[in-house]
């Protein structure tokens, strides 16, 4: 991946919220990036919230009033760039409170189970979807090869998460 040029990230925390110790958010979105190579680098604006937020832009976007793990706004493309120009790709917003708590219930470290939310989050900017088990087998296959790339376990197996926290 050396060749290619490395993703844009902009990544905002609101008032209280850590990012999760050991985070590497440049890395894994060009790891995603690079299992669907017909993308360009792109960039991508990352926003860590709380609960309340959101739940708002769950809400307003999702119609579900609820605060969720991952929201993926994708980009509209622009017309007329060339195929090397950079491109936003879009907005993810991650609740740290959701996934600090999905995280202990799973038995995953929260950086693995926040680097499994940027990729799952990055696939969805690039237009991959789960709504059908087509497309959830696909997409989960693909997040499961990124992650243990990144050499993390699967994040689908929770025995091997209870044997990377016991670590």
């Amino acid at each position: 991946m050396s060749d290619q040029a490395q993703p844009l990230i902009e990544l905002q925390c609101a008032p209280g919220v850590e990012i999760p110790a050991g985070a590497s958010v440049p890395i894994w979105v060009a790891a995603a990036l690079a299992r669907l190579p017909a993308h360009r680098p792109g960039e991508i604006s990352l926003r860590l919230v709380g609960a309340d937020e959101s739940q708002s832009m769950n809400k307003q976007f999702r119609h579900r009033d609820a605060p969720t793990n991952v929201l993926a706004f994708p980009a509209d493309e622009l017309p007329g760039l060339p195929p090397q120009a950079s491109a936003i790709l879009g907005d993810l917003l991650i609740c740290a409170p959701v996934m600090q708590a999905e995280a202990a219930a799973q038995g995953k470290t929260p950086v693995a189970h926040f680097a499994h939310l940027v990729v799952h989050g990055t696939l969805h900017l690039l237009g991959l979807d789960h709504q059908t088990d087509e497309q959830a087998r696909h997409m989960e296959g693909l997040e499961t090869e990124i992650m243990q790339d990144l050499g993390f376990p699967d994040p689908y197996c929770p025995a091997q998460h209870s044997r990377e926290a016991a670590r």
